[in-house]
């Protein structure tokens, strides 16, 4: 049975600018799945996996789009 938190890898959906960052946390995700069993050790680790793909898929939406600066 696939872990749970894998949905949230999904990365087909996103547009191509934002799948190519996404993507390579998805295979990680799903490799890591498939090789170690269920334990309180991999769901942290699935956690922070998923914390750093969204913040890498931010930054390029960020970079793509810079805020504007006041003034």
């Amino acid at each position: 049975m696939a872990n749970r938190m894998l949905k949230w890898f999904e990365f087909k959906h996103l547009p191509d600018r934002l799948k190519e960052v996404s993507a390579h946390f998805g295979d990680l995700a799903q490799q890591m799945d498939d090789l170690l069993p269920e334990s309180a050790e991999k769901t942290a680790g699935m956690r922070k996996l998923l914390e750093a793909k969204d913040c890498f898929v931010r930054a390029r939406i960020e970079a793509d789009d810079p805020p504007k600066s006041d003034g």
